[in-house]
């Protein structure tokens, strides 16, 4: 079919249509054409042709009307907003040309025949030729309109459309994207309406947008129409899916699941006509929007679409109230993180910084410093100061003239799938959204840094803090014999270090999980009325709301916070720790001073695996073991191993391996390996004991020197005597290592010293140790280390060859 037609039907339509039809109609095109025949659901539809576009113009002398417009803006002679109010006002007053109002209004009869369902209301989209292209997202440059009914409201609809490609915002992105005004045509949508008005809609990326991790497909759900969560009026539900395991159906990869608050949604107007904005009552804010089944339905297609367009993928989806049916209504290409290399690590470091004014999600992993600029609404936004830190309620497309002005973004609502964030992404601003007091916590004329270089969870900073940032070549790095792996605790974090070229996780402390995303003492879940506080009694019942049993909250969200550990090094080994609080860490936990003896030193007191027989405790390790057994088994992620810490006697050992098979952790069983902290003396003294009982040895230097020289690791008064290079600590190493190796089973090391000490990692070497578990920002100078260590072993080893050769032949 040729270009100068009126109408196109979706079905007819491919990627290849971009000059006929613009991004996002070629894309639905595309979709239909080849993606429906694989089960993904995409609303019918029809789009204008750039061709009507132009001769709409022509029809009513407005090119030349929209070039005098334009060169008076370039000339300075006026304004753009006046400039764009001129043309946009003569756009809307324009008559159709009585050939195309007749194409359009007779297609949207054929389609409302079509279609068996209530078909008379349509959502009508702008789609133009240079949008979502790999390099400008044009994210809500133009107008859409929801709920049309009517032949006279669709034609004043796409009339609205039209002009929408000469607002203000539009206008200056193209300006800032080098596109010229009359080079681009617009092409409108008219798409059967999917009612998720009556269910939830939302955004989705077959990448995670702050790091570009590619093994997650990520969702973002509202309630109601979908508006909201792309113009980040509210904070909606995000959940994150392990792609590389959703092929098995008997899986759940579902590794993170947020329920945002969701505050308002979009609804259809009571009239009939248009929609409105309501506030969603509480019973809905409190639960998802989502089931596991929609999630990974959602994501299953996510993955289709991305294998079938060959890149990481942009998409937004709604599912129908009165059916429940889940339909993918736009696909365009991920713009930003596409263009990144994988072996290049850019780390930003923020020192010196002042208290916290206000947290959010970050976007991006960028930090800048600058005075605050708060502006209420779009309408003053010529108040703005160049370089200034602007703060507000939430952004749309509006903004952007004054976005790319920004040292920094903070908004009080929105997700990582806002306009906000896409735009700040696109331009390479650090933001924070959905901070929910931003507008109130930070004072005009304040100067603020906003660090975006901490994990998922964004900081507003007081003052000016000290912003380090440099560039990592990955590709530089040697290889190594000696494992070297990552010591990780923060789900929220992970991400980011993905491009690491790590053997592995050597350490997950699953007490860092626990404190910061199951927040509650699990006997307080399993005991609940032993809580005698009311005021934590209502917190508990706040976080557990929505589950049948509180136990199983803490059985979910610790294993979902492990499983994005998991996931960043799938399939290589990750080693999870079992819980090591110490009683008065455990104590400050929501409602642990009610379960939690009172000691002298907890440090070597009632921790690690004298907890897990034990009847203070036992039921709660039981958790734990399910938490893993459900990573393991129900989410998939068979390359967990476990480690239990602070192991005293081999009988301690019997009993946990006895609690564990208990709870279905055997060990062997479905591969399950069993390691063991070796950081008391006597696992060193009877390593051969120990060794019969576990699967390796990861050596915890820090409590492995506390034992042997008598010092406690937390005495500021005698630190400088607190040395893992100690001759004694370094004898207890070299001797395990030695007693392990010649029992068969390996031994890492998990502490910190060789992240401080060079000399100490080529120590480590030079006794044959066979991993070495660091932190990521230690990686590249450890992984050097390394290889710098075992090139001199090499080296002398040859040497000693051929000394011992001469000597021989002498």
């Amino acid at each position: 079919m040729g270009g100068d037609q009126t109408i196109r039907w979706f079905e007819t339509l491919t990627r290849d249509d971009v000059p006929i039809v613009g991004g996002k109609n070629a894309s639905l095109g595309e979709m239909i054409g080849s993606l429906v025949g694989k089960g993904i659901n995409v609303p019918p539809g029809f789009a204008t042709t750039a061709a009507a576009y132009r001769r709409f113009l022509a029809a009513n002398l407005l090119d030349k009307l929209i070039s005098e417009k334009m060169q008076e803006f370039h000339a300075r002679k006026a304004s753009l907003s006046d400039a764009g109010a001129a043309i946009r006002h003569a756009i809307l007053a324009a008559e159709w040309p009585d050939d195309i109002s007749h194409a359009i209004t007779s297609a949207y009869r054929e389609l409302a025949a079509r279609d068996s369902r209530e078909a008379a209301g349509v959502a009508v989209r702008s789609s133009a030729t240079a949008e979502d292209l790999p390099d400008a997202s044009f994210a809500g440059q133009q107008e859409s309109f929801l709920n049309v009914r009517g032949e006279a409201e669709l034609l004043d609809a796409c009339r609205r459309c039209f002009a929408s490609l000469f607002t203000d915002r539009a206008i200056a992105y193209r300006e800032l994207k080098g596109f010229g005004h009359d080079a681009i045509a617009l092409s409108i949508g008219v798409q059967r309406m999917v009612r998720s008005d009556s269910a939830g809609s939302g955004v989705m990326f077959t990448i995670d947008t702050e790091t570009g991790f590619d093994k997650v497909v990520l969702i973002s759900a509202a309630w109601g129409l979908g508006e909201y969560v792309v113009q980040g009026t509210v904070e909606p539900d995000e959940y994150h899916v392990f792609k590389p395991l959703l092929a098995n159906p008997a899986l759940v990869p579902i590794i993170k699941k947020q329920c945002g608050a969701k505050q308002r949604m979009l609804v259809y107007a009571d009239n009939g006509k248009g929609t409105q904005s309501r506030a969603t009552p509480d019973h809905d804010r409190e639960r998802l929007v989502l089931g596991d089944r929609e999630i990974l339905q959602l994501a299953g297609w996510a993955v289709t679409i991305e294998r079938h367009y060959g890149c990481p993928m942009d998409m937004e989806w709604a599912k129908d109230g009165p059916d429940g049916e889940l339909f993918i209504v736009q696909a365009r290409p991920e713009t930003v993180r596409v263009h990144e290399r994988s072996d290049l690590l850019r780390e930003v470091e923020v020192r010196n910084a002042g208290r916290v004014l206000a947290r959010g999600q970050a976007i991006g992993s960028l930090a800048a410093s600058g005075t605050v600029c708060r502006i209420e609404d779009a309408s003053k936004i010529d108040n703005f100061v160049d370089g200034a830190v602007l703060v507000t309620g939430f952004t749309d497309p509006d903004w952007v003239p004054i976005m790319q002005r920004a040292a920094a973004i903070v908004t009080d609502h929105g997700g990582r799938t806002s306009h906000a964030a896409i735009v700040s992404r696109e331009l390479g601003v650090p933001a924070i959204v959905g901070c929910g007091d931003a507008t109130t916590s930070l004072a005009d004329g304040q100067v603020v840094t906003v660090n975006c270089a901490v994990g998922e969870t964004g900081l507003v900073h007081d003052g000016r803090a000290e912003i380090r940032e440099k560039e990592i070549d990955l590709a530089d790095l040697p290889e190594t014999h000696t494992h070297v792996m990552l010591n990780l605790a923060d789900p929220a974090a992970v991400y980011r270090w993905w491009k690491l070229p790590a053997d592995g996780v050597g350490l997950t402390r699953m007490e860092f999980v626990i404190a910061n995303h199951v927040k509650v003492h699990p006997m307080a879940l399993l005991e609940p009325d032993r809580v005698k506080d009311r005021g934590e009694r209502d917190q508990i019942a706040r976080l557990t709301r929505g589950y049948a049993e509180p136990a199983e909250y803490y059985v979910e969200q610790l294993a979902l916070g492990l499983a994005r550990i998991a996931a960043l090094m799938h399939p290589k080994r990750v080693i999870i720790r079992f819980s090591d609080f110490k009683t008065n860490e455990y104590a400050d936990l929501v409602g642990g001073r009610f379960f939690e003896p009172v000691e002298e030193n907890p440090m070597i007191g009632f921790r690690g695996a004298s907890r897990y027989a034990s009847p203070l405790f036992r039921a709660a390790f039981a958790l734990e073991c399910r938490a893993i057994g459900k990573l393991r088994q129900e989410t998939g992620f068979s390359n967990v191993a476990v480690m239990v810490p602070f192991c005293r006697t081999t009988g301690e050992a019997d009993q946990v391996l006895s609690e564990m098979e208990k709870n279905g952790l055997a060990r062997g069983e479905g591969g399950l390996e069993v390691l063991m902290m070796c950081e008391v003396p006597s696992n060193v003294i009877l390593a051969r004991e120990f060794a019969k009982k576990f699967d390796g040895f990861s050596i915890g230097s820090n409590d492995l020197t506390q034992l042997v020289l008598g010092i406690d690791r937390d005495s500021d008064l005698l630190a400088d005597e607190f040395d893992a290079g100690d001759p004694a600590v370094r004898w207890m190493i070299r001797r395990v290592i030695a007693e392990a190796h010649d029992c068969g089973i390996p031994v890492g090391l998990c502490g910190q010293a060789p992240s401080d000490d060079p000399e100490f990692a080529e120590f480590l070497v030079e006794c044959g140790i066979d991993s070495i578990s660091v932190t990521p920002d230690s990686f590249v100078a450890v992984k050097k280390h390394v290889a710098h260590a075992e090139e001199a072993l090499h080296k002398a080893n040859r040497e000693n060859r051929q000394i011992v050769g001469t000597k021989v032949i002498n």
